[in-house]
């Protein structure tokens, strides 16, 4: 897709307000690892290619194994997630789908017993944000294949 605007020069301060909620996430005691893999899944689903360009790199470089992003799609029948990836990526699809049902009891207890509450709050800001980011991307194109391993990470710092 050809980028329509540049979303992050033309929505500056909107932007910002984003940078702020990576800044909290940034901080949180969820392992990045699985923010990550949640980010990936989420854009997986979303069909962002910035986002899932972004996320494999990040997840890459910071040691995730390819054959776990190649196989992510279907971690439901995959044997290497650990219990709490699996609660987090079930919440997560499930926040991002939405339009399909609520969220379901069993979804919601698998994650209340695998995240303390505030973990539970962060990791449903981190879903709703790549949500936000995902749809801004398709919205509005972006350089799909330009992101470089740490790009938005002083932008997350100074929030």
């Amino acid at each position: 897709m050809e980028q329509r605007l540049n979303f992050f020069q033309k929505g500056n301060a909107a932007m910002r307000s984003l940078y702020g909620v990576a800044g909290h996430l940034a901080k949180t005691t969820i392992d990045k690892n699985i923010l990550h893999l949640i980010y990936y899944r989420v854009s997986q689903i979303n069909g962002c290619a910035f986002c899932l360009d972004m996320h494999s790199k990040d997840l890459l470089a910071a040691g995730e194994s390819v054959q776990r992003l190649l196989v992510l799609d279907a971690w439901r029948e995959a044997p290497f997630y650990s219990d709490k990836e699996r609660a987090a990526l079930a919440w997560a699809e499930a926040l991002t789908r939405l339009n399909e049902t609520l969220v379901p009891d069993d979804i919601y207890n698998e994650a209340a017993g695998q995240f303390s509450e505030e973990e539970l709050i962060d990791l449903t800001l981190a879903v709703t944000t790549i949500n936000t980011y995902n749809r801004f991307n398709i919205a509005f194109g972006a350089a799909v294949g330009t992101y470089q391993v740490g790009q938005f990470s002083q932008k997350q710092e100074a929030a």
